[in-house]
C-alpha cells in the first residue's frame, strides 16, 4: 500500500500545471498575490498582443473613468478645431478673441456629439454641416461602445476574494501544516467552493538542475459547500507530504510558491468564478496560528471581523 502511493506521488511530483518547468533561475512568482500571471512575452508587435476589449473591461474603475473621460474630451477638442479651421462665422455670429472662439467651437462639438443641440449655435456652411453630421455619427457609435463596455464590465462574473497577508506552518493534530485564510470580500453568495493548492520549486535533483517541480498538496479539506464565513485552508504536513521534514532554510533554496487556484458558483451570476493567488517561501510565517475573527453576538447572528482575517499569533511548533 505504501509503495503504491509512492509512485503515484512520484508521477504527480513532475506534472506541467502549463508554466514549463525550465523557470526556476530568475527567483520570481509565477501567479502575482493579486491573481494575475508574471509572465512577459516578446517578439509580437503591440498591435498583435493588444486586445482593446480586454483591456478596457478589465482595468481598474478609475482607469477606465479616466479613459472615457479623456477619449470625451480629446474628440471635442479635435472636432473643435476642425469647425474653427473652416471658419468660426459659420457656427457662431460672435467674434471675439481666439479663446472664446474655441470656447463656442467646442461646446457646439460637445452638443453636435452627445446630440443635443440647444439651438443656440448650429453650422450655416456646407463643410461645417459635414463635419458636424460626421461627428454625430462618431458620438452614436462611441457611446454605444462606451454603454457596451460598462455592461460588459458589471456584468462580468469574478470573485473577490480575501486572501490572509501571509500563510502560516502551524501545529495541527500532533503534527505541523501549512495553511493560510480565506474569506469573501462581497455579500453575494459563493457555494460550491472548489480549492487547488499546489507547490512549486526547484528541483535539486542530479541532472534536473535548473528546473522546477510541482506537487499538488492534499488539503484537510478540498471542497466546501457554502461560502458564508472565512475559510482556513490546511495542508498537514505528514509523511506524505513534499513539505515533510524542510525547513525554513531549505524552503527559500528551493525558491518554494505556493500556487492558489479557488472555483466557485456565484449565486448571482448563476456562473462559475475562478480566483488565484500565491505565497512565496518569505510569505511563509513559521510557528504561527491564525487569530479567530468570530466576535460575540448579542442577536444571535454570527459575525466575524474581516479586519482580524491577517492577523496571526506565534506559537511552538
Amino acid at each position: 500500500m505504501i509503495k503504491k502511493r509512492k509512485t503515484a506521488y512520484k508521477k504527480e511530483e513532475f506534472r506541467d500545471l502549463g508554466f514549463g518547468s525550465k523557470v526556476a533561475s530568475q527567483r520570481q512568482r509565477l501567479i502575482n498575490r493579486d491573481g494575475s500571471f508574471n509572465v512577459e512575452r516578446t517578439g509580437q508587435s503591440f498591435f498583435e498582443r493588444f486586445s482593446p476589449y480586454h483591456y478596457l473591461v478589465s482595468i481598474s474603475w478609475l482607469r477606465f473613468n479616466a479613459f472615457v473621460v479623456c477619449a470625451y474630451l480629446v474628440i471635442n477638442i479635435l472636432f473643435a478645431f476642425l469647425y474653427m479651421a473652416f471658419g468660426i462665422d459659420h457656427i457662431s455670429a460672435e467674434h471675439t478673441f481666439f479663446f472664446h472662439d474655441f470656447l463656442n467651437s467646442f461646446f457646439f462639438s460637445v452638443q453636435t456629439f452627445t446630440t443635443v443641440g440647444y439651438g443656440r449655435l448650429n453650422p450655416t456652411g456646407d463643410i461645417e454641416s459635414f463635419i458636424a453630421g460626421i461627428e454625430s455619427l462618431t458620438g452614436l457609435m462611441g457611446f454605444a461602445l462606451a454603454t457596451g463596455l460598462l455592461y460588459g464590465r458589471f456584468s462580468r462574473p469574478n470573485a473577490k476574494i480575501i486572501y490572509s497577508k501571509n500563510a502560516i506552518i502551524a501545529p495541527y493534530k500532533g503534527i505541523n501544516a501549512f495553511e493560510f485564510r480565506i474569506a469573501n470580500a462581497r455579500d453575494n453568495q459563493l457555494i460550491e467552493v472548489d480549492i487547488q493548492v499546489m507547490l512549486s520549486m526547484n528541483d535539486k535533483s542530479k541532472g534536473r538542475e535548473g528546473k522546477r517541480i510541482f506537487h499538488n498538496l492534499q488539503l484537510e479539506r478540498a471542497k466546501v459547500t457554502f461560502f458564508s464565513l472565512t475559510w482556513t485552508i490546511v495542508h498537514p504536513i505528514d509523511n506524505e507530504s513534499p513539505l515533510n521534514g524542510m525547513t525554513e532554510k531549505e524552503l527559500k533554496e528551493a525558491d518554494a510558491e505556493f500556487l492558489i487556484l479557488l472555483k466557485a458558483f456565484d449565486d448571482t451570476f448563476s456562473q462559475t468564478v475562478h480566483s488565484r493567488s500565491s505565497y512565496k517561501y518569505n510569505e511563509v510565517i513559521w510557528g504561527a496560528s491564525f487569530k479567530s475573527v468570530y466576535l460575540d453576538s448579542p442577536v444571535g447572528v454570527s459575525t466575524i471581523d474581516m479586519r482580524i482575517i491577517h492577523e496571526i499569533e506565534k506559537t511552538e511548533i
